[in-house]
């Protein structure tokens, strides 16, 4: 089966195939402090939980009074879809609790715990006025898992960019065209400009930065006679 990107069976589809990838918690006290997931040597991003709140009296509890860490039901929901549309698919991901917009207890000291894993995936970058080419074996074809039109840290696409154009290290596009256009095809061309993807952030110099599969495509059994 495919794993589609814009459907609920994605993730399902994808974990099972990679169920037995370990899983990482990582816990940051302060909002200030920048949370960093990583899966720089095997796979992509897969954020699987994410918590913005306090579940507990003992994490992150340090130097904390009673009052601030007394209540243990604090929870911003939809956390893990916003972490999940800033970090699926990428080797790495830095992001603080600044990506909030709400606060779910004013009066409660909170921290971010996120689980992930790293799915096995082939991650593709492609600079902005460039040509994206996505190819799989013979008698394979797509499986679009996330696509990311944006910019993320400096370094990336920057050969002869003017500084200006690489300081917005927080512009962010998910996109679901990739998907529609390649899933299910052997291969797969797209141009990477803001004619395309639309331009989420004036000045800065972006990339698609996406991650899929090569797939089988499944076999619907005949109906009997």
């Amino acid at each position: 089966m495919l794993c589609f990107s814009t459907t609920l069976l994605l993730a399902a589809t994808c974990l099972l195939v990679n169920a037995g990838a370990p899983t990482e918690t990582v816990t940051t006290c302060h909002a200030s402090t920048v949370q960093h997931l990583s899966c720089a040597d095997f796979g992509v991003i897969s954020v699987m939980t994410a918590l913005y709140g306090r579940a507990d009296t003992v994490t992150c509890s340090e130097g904390k009074s009673q009052q601030e860490i007394s209540n243990t039901q604090c929870s911003l929901a939809g956390a893990v879809e916003v972490l999940k549309r800033r970090c699926d698919g990428k080797k790495t991901c830095e992001l603080n609790t600044q990506i909030f917009e709400t606060d779910p207890c004013r009066d409660t000291n909170k921290y971010l715990q996120t689980t992930y894993t790293c799915l096995t995936m082939i991650h593709h970058v492609t600079c902005e006025h460039s040509l994206a080419h996505l190819q799989c074996a013979e008698e394979q074809v797509l499986s679009v898992y996330s696509a990311d039109y944006g910019r993320h840290e400096q370094t990336t696409c920057s050969y002869k960019v003017p500084a200006t154009e690489l300081q917005n290290t927080d512009c962010s596009g998910p996109t679901s065209k990739v998907a529609d256009s390649c899933n299910g095809k052997n291969s797969c061309i797209i141009r990477v400009s803001n004619s395309v993807f639309g331009d989420s952030c004036p000045g800065t110099y972006k990339y698609l930065e996406l991650a899929y599969n090569c797939e089988y495509p499944s076999i619907s059994p005949k109906a009997s006679v």
